[in-house]
């Protein structure tokens, strides 16, 4: 495993140096934000603040070819993995502690707590993965049975669906229970109505900033990858139940998906890199690793009752994971399939070894058999007002590089 060979880079954003903070000069994860009355705007996260590109471009104190005046951060990522890394520099200089240009960018901070976030890119495509061992052998365990846990392709490629882009909403938006149809076992008929086992996943999501038209090799896929998001896909397990054979999720994963607002790039994530765990099927190939291609990120869920107080039901790694957002892009490529700038890449949910490590709902209550306790209550699946946070960030010396929270309120199925 690769560690951070270097601390906390210091900036002249006091906020951005104080312990446990998300967005110290480290980062520079990428947004889109607005305020009361204006357009949205490309920014950064430093600190409690937000640093104003787009006026920063206007200002002439950066120059990307207007790339930064668009609102959203497709057309600077389609720009090139050279000019990803000229920004960030450019950004370290400006913002590291001494810079001679603090005074003229002063002006062009602004208060996060005053700023509304919105979709940081353009979703292009939306593909889903299953790529957690520990995910998929409790899933397969309760429905198939242990020795029939894994499906037979499992151990050899990434397993993935394509997803609805349009769903795709970003953290903050109301989420509203969906209606489909549902069939009990014993019942002769399905219904239609509200999915009563709605659920949560909670996976990081890979950006695909480089376009692609034919099979890659992982490594490149890597260098394709823009930076990630903590990303909720909404499950409603009951309407899956019913409808995903013979060709998988469809309705049951079509509600929304939530990504964090920030966008933390690969660059950011480079001192946290590390290996996937030990194969226990050899792999293909086109499938091999030339290096770590994992994060070190600790990762939690929160959930918030209605009028109450949050329960922390989830702490896992994306360490855990036995794919790779390379391998899954690799993979997603290797028939052909041409890859865009704006692509969302899902990793899966992310479970670990522990009851307390697993991703979903589903996992924590064992297929709502056995509840787990909340802050006065307990919960087998997601319930009408809660709130589920998910929340990420990778620790290095004497800082953190945080991705933000990834939020979401269930509201009651339309009547």
């Amino acid at each position: 495993m690769t560690r951070p060979a270097t601390g906390l880079i210091r900036s002249w954003v006091e906020s951005a140096n104080a312990p446990g903070c998300d967005f110290p000069l480290n980062n520079l994860p990428y947004g889109v934000f607005s305020t009361t009355g204006g357009a949205p705007r490309c920014g950064t996260a430093i600190g409690d603040r937000i640093l104003d590109l787009h006026g920063l471009e206007q200002a002439g104190l950066l120059a990307f070819s207007g790339d930064l005046l668009t609102g959203s951060w497709n057309a600077f990522m389609a720009s090139g993995r050279g000019e990803w890394a000229r920004l960030r520099r450019r950004l370290i200089a400006l913002l590291r502690e001494g810079a001679e240009e603090a005074e003229r960018l002063a002006p062009h901070l602004v208060a996060m707590d005053e700023a509304r976030l919105h979709m940081p890119f353009e979703v292009r495509e939306y593909t889903d993965f299953y790529s957690s061992l520990h995910h998929a052998r409790n899933v397969g365990t309760m429905f198939r049975g242990p020795e029939n846990a894994l499906p037979p392709n499992w151990l050899h490629m990434p397993i993935g669906y394509n997803g609805r882009a349009s769903s795709v909403v970003v953290s903050g938006t109301p989420v509203r229970r969906p209606c489909g149809q549902l069939k009990a076992p014993e019942a002769a008929a399905p219904r239609f109505g509200p999915s009563q086992r709605f659920d949560i996943e909670l996976e990081i999501g890979a950006i695909v900033g480089q376009p692609s038209d034919g099979p890659i090799t992982v490594a490149e896929a890597f260098d394709n990858i823009f930076g990630y998001v903590l990303l909720n896909d909404w499950s409603a397990r009951d309407i899956q139940a019913w409808e995903y054979q013979p060709l998988g999720p469809f309705q049951a994963k079509a509600t929304a998906t939530t990504i964090s607002p920030w966008i933390v790039t690969a660059a950011a994530l480079e001192p946290f890199r590390t290996d996937t765990p030990p194969r226990e099927l050899p792999l293909l190939d086109y499938l091999q690793e030339p290096g770590p291609m994992l994060y070190d990120i600790a990762l939690s869920v929160g959930l918030t009752p209605a009028g109450g107080a949050e329960t922390v039901i989830c702490r896992t790694n994306y360490r855990e994971m036995y794919y790779s957002a390379a391998q899954q892009l690799a993979h997603h490529a290797s028939s052909g399939c041409p890859m865009r700038v704006g692509d969302l890449l899902g990793s899966g949910t992310i479970s670990g070894p522990e009851r307390g490590n697993r991703g979903s709902l589903l996992e924590l209550s064992w297929g709502g058999k056995e509840p787990i306790e909340i802050a006065g209550g307990s919960r087998a699946f997601v319930e009408d007002g809660d709130e589920l946070t998910l929340r990420g960030h990778a620790e290095g010396p004497g800082y953190r590089v945080g991705f933000g929270a990834c939020a979401g309120r269930l509201l009651p199925a339309r009547g």
